[in-house]
């Protein structure tokens, strides 16, 4: 009997396979029973009990720790990228501090890292053991709701918000209070498997119909033509997938649409066609991240992609000798036995929580849905202020060419001087020194780095930040410092000017002469993004913003 096809009928209670593990299933019943006999006389393991047991389709034990262990692995991500980095985002003296009252101030950078901290031990702790309850979910989603409230930009992008709802769907995968693989009266509820199935075919949808509505690249399949190069963040790979022949970006454009538009069907349509969907939505995850990057967002998508696997589908990443799958293969010996724990108040309770879960999340799908069919469609939004049901989708519209605002700094006096040596300031990861090679960073996250494609087709004026940034450099402060790989006055005088300069980048062509001299990168420059500003010039900029003012650092020239 295939398993696929009793599966696709309703049976994931597995009823076909108790009766035949009951009534028993033998074509020659003579010849196995005498067959039996002799093996038993010489002393031999009959051969049926010698075969490999394997897991049943319909259940999904297994597949709540794979759920569990994969969003723990983000939240561990995206709480190590808050340790290190909200301090100078929106600390005390950060980018952009958060708003908290004076006598809280001193207190600002203490509490983002205890918020971190503190999500990052109990993360690993599901990593680790592959167990959680709803205590530890709930606590990993408030923490986390509690940084993106206060993150201002810098927390203002959709994979926030899939990650908070990712994060509460997760809570409901657990018992109550027990921290166990496998709690026999706590199986995983179809309601809640369903909740992940739902949020990927969401997240592809919105993908998907954002893009047929938005860029005409997309619609005349040349969006791939320009999408390696001028990504927010590329890596070395983009720089040969920019290069592909014409024909292959076409098909990759075709693909996208396939694969967001109608591979999430799939899903309705029995355990095999689900099983298909789930497998096709991780590998073009992982194409995603292989080919630049995008933060955890393709790793994050991943997570409900793999609610479509059941426990017979997950069952080869365990081991069957002992864990969790030998327990589940236990539980389901005694469920074709007939052997099942009677139902209790508590899995009673568990019901309703279920239906409630379903009821709610079916009520704020209403707002989302209409988002989806409507020809002003938005992404990346939420309509709840829990984020707990949201609108997703990337890369709408497409830029043909790629800036960069690149910061340049001079111990000139007068920064009009021709003469005047102006030096650069590299960041982490996005695009400046030509010659040297894009990185891999995914799936950890440098939010400087990201902001900074956007400010690069923007002006100043609209990312002020930039200026706060500038004065941070002007004092060689080491928090911002922190956030930049190479500052070329390190350990020098303070550079007495700063200036922001635009620049046209493009890949180098394989083979030409400039990247026989190892430039990745050609650069034209566009004209001046900010003026040389210098300290003293600032302070009234900064005064009027609130800003902390930069001061000179000890033994500095004044």
């Amino acid at each position: 009997m295939d398993p696929f096809n009793m599966a696709a009928t309703g049976d994931s209670s597995g009823s076909s396979v108790r009766k035949r593990h009951v009534e028993g299933r033998n074509p020659e019943p003579e010849r196995e029973e005498s067959g039996e006999k002799h093996g038993e006389e010489r002393g031999e393991e009959p051969e049926k009990d010698r075969r490999p047991q394997s897991l049943h389709p319909g259940t999904f034990w297994l597949t709540r720790v794979v759920l569990l262990r994969s969003v723990a692995f983000i939240y561990l991500l995206a709480f190590s990228v808050a340790f290190n980095q909200n301090k100078q985002l929106i600390g005390e003296r950060g980018l952009m501090p958060m708003q908290q009252l004076p006598e809280q101030r001193e207190e600002m950078d203490a509490n983002l890292d205890a918020l971190a901290v503190a999500g990052m031990a109990l993360s690993a702790v599901v990593l680790v053991t592959g167990t959680a309850n709803m205590v530890i979910m709930a606590s990993l989603w408030v923490l986390y709701h509690s940084l993106v409230s206060v993150g201002q930009l810098w927390y203002s992008f959709g994979w926030e918000s899939q990650l908070l709802e990712t994060g509460f769907l997760s809570i409901f995968l657990c018992p109550l209070w027990t921290l166990s693989q496998v709690p026999p009266r706590c199986p995983p509820s179809l309601i809640s498997i369903w909740t992940f199935r739902w949020l990927i075919v969401r997240i592809m949808l919105g993908a998907g119909l954002i893009k047929i509505r938005g860029d005409r690249c997309w619609r005349d399949l040349t969006c791939m033509d320009y999408h390696y190069e001028t990504q927010p963040v590329p890596n070395p790979i983009s720089y040969y997938m920019h290069f592909s022949p014409w024909w292959f970006h076409r098909f990759e454009a075709i693909s996208n649409h396939l694969i967001e538009l109608v591979f999430p069907f799939f899903t309705f349509l029995g355990r095999r066609m689900c099983t298909v969907n789930g497998a096709v939505q991780v590998l073009f995850q992982a194409v995603l991240i292989t080919s630049g990057n995008l933060s955890f967002l393709n790793w994050l998508t991943i997570v409900p992609s793999l609610a479509c696997f059941d426990d017979a589908a997950l069952g080869f990443l365990f081991s069957s000798k002992s864990g969790a799958k030998k327990a589940v293969l236990e539980m389901q010996k005694e469920e074709a036995a007939g052997r099942t724990p009677k139902p209790s108040k508590g899995m009673f309770i568990r019901r309703v929580v279920n239906v409630s879960l379903a009821v709610l999340i079916g009520y704020l799908s209403v707002p989302v849905v209409m988002n989806l069919f409507s020809s002003k469609q938005v992404m990346n939004t939420s309509f709840d202020p829990l984020r707990i049901v949201n609108t997703y989708g990337a890369f709408g519209s497409i830029t043909k060419e790629r800036t960069e605002v690149i910061f340049q700094g001079t111990l000139s006096g007068d920064p009009k001087d021709p003469e005047a040596l102006w030096e650069e300031y590299q960041f982490l990861c996005k695009p400046g020194d030509v010659q040297r090679r894009p990185c891999f960073i995914s799936p950890y996250h440098y939010r400087l780095d990201w902001l900074m494609w956007f400010a690069a087709f923007q002006t100043y004026e609209q990312s002020e930040w930039v200026i706060h940034i500038a004065g941070r450099l002007l004092s060689n402060d080491s928090s911002v410092l922190s956030l930049i790989d190479h500052n070329p006055f390190q350990g020098r005088e303070t550079p007495r000017w700063v200036r922001g300069e635009h620049f046209r980048y493009r890949f180098t062509p394989p083979g030409s002469s400039s990247a026989a001299e190892g430039k990745w990168w050609l650069r034209n420059r566009i004209g001046a993004y900010f003026p040389a500003v210098d300290l003293e010039g600032l302070r009234g900029y900064f005064q009027s913003r609130s800003w902390p003012h930069p001061h000179l650092q000890p033994g500095s020239r004044t």
